[in-house]
């Protein structure tokens, strides 16, 4: 089942060139009042929205992918957790280029030294939405990405149980585009999530 947001906060059901409007399908989902959960709640009660879904695509309306507006995959993520440099080519490029790394020792760090970091949940964006560069006079670099969509909370897994635990926490995955101004003073970043 691939879900889709689209237009103003609808709810899609995407089969193939078509999107089925399940939007009601949210209506499973608890009313809350301030203050507001920090996760997202379709994330949350996915199994009962895919349920509700399941029952109302064969009659919902159909239309068709390439006139409707995709926004990203999740309205409302808690948090946003990235691994910087986590391909070799690009390091190398970084690291070869004065003017992308500015003797910023930050900018030529590996995966294993650098750890995780956390972006903006403003920084989310749809494939409909694109990705605004603000910064003109800096190159702006692109990425594709593997986006995992984390549904439920996990603590102190082990390595042994790592993989099995990962699965049923993930609620699915996405195709990704980050991109990134480099260069002096600072980089910032924004993402697009297909």
């Amino acid at each position: 089942m691939k879900f889709c947001r689209f237009d103003e906060g609808r709810l899609g059901l995407v089969e193939g060139n078509t999107v089925r409007d399940v939007t009601a399908a949210l209506d499973v989902l608890p009313s809350h009042s301030y203050p507001f959960p920090q996760h997202d709640l379709f994330i949350a009660h996915l199994d009962a929205v895919a349920a509700r879904a399941r029952e109302l695509a064969r009659d919902a309306p159909a239309l068709p992918l390439d006139r409707v507006t995709l926004l990203s995959p999740v309205a409302n993520p808690g948090k946003i957790v990235a691994a910087p440099v986590n391909y070799q080519k690009h390091l190398d490029e970084v690291r070869d280029n004065p003017q992308l790394h500015a003797s910023t020792p930050g900018h030529t760090f590996t995966i294993h030294s650098a750890g995780l970091f956390l972006k903006a949940t403003s920084s989310l964006v749809g494939p409909g939405q694109g990705i605004v560069v603000r910064c003109a006079k800096r190159r702006t670099d692109h990425e594709v990405e593997l986006a995992v969509v984390i549904g439920r909370t996990a603590s102190r897994v082990s390595r042994r149980s790592c993989a099995s635990r990962a699965r049923r926490c993930s609620s699915g995955v996405s195709g990704a585009i980050a991109g990134t101004a480099v260069g002096w003073p600072s980089s910032s970043s924004a993402t697009i999530v297909r």
